[in-house]
């Protein structure tokens, strides 16, 4: 691979590669969650937060700065009062989404699999 093509891509196995803090937040359990949740429609906080069972605020609001500093959320502060915040998907952010909702999908339907395999059994087939 070429200087140039380096230099376009990110190499994830590179130690020091920037990639990295981007598939971390993207990978995250948070990070997936809230790409779906955003994945057919704008959202509120309060939305998001009773949508994702278990987040609690302080980690939705650091999954949403994390994913809006790389450019997969906008989010669009309104003023009026009360406050009024809405959080939507970016066209990249619609990519991730789409790409961590075929991972999420295949975890759902292999579930019964991986729990047996965790219980030391072959699993369905």
């Amino acid at each position: 691979m070429s200087l140039s093509e380096k230099l376009q891509r990110g190499d994830l196995m590179s130690a020091d590669c920037p990639s990295r803090d981007v598939l971390k937040h993207v990978t995250s359990r948070w990070g997936v969650l809230v790409l779906m949740a955003l994945e057919s429609e704008t959202r509120r906080f309060g939305e998001l937060r009773r949508m994702i069972g278990g987040v609690s605020e302080r980690m939705l609001a650091q999954t949403l700065q994390w994913l809006e500093a790389d450019g997969l959320v906008q989010r669009t502060a309104y003023s009026v009062v009360p406050p009024h915040v809405d959080y939507r998907l970016t066209p990249l952010g619609l990519q991730a989404a789409e790409r961590v909702r075929g991972l999420a999908d295949w975890i759902e339907t292999s579930l019964p699999e991986i729990i047996a395999a965790r219980d030391g059994g072959p699993g369905p087939n």
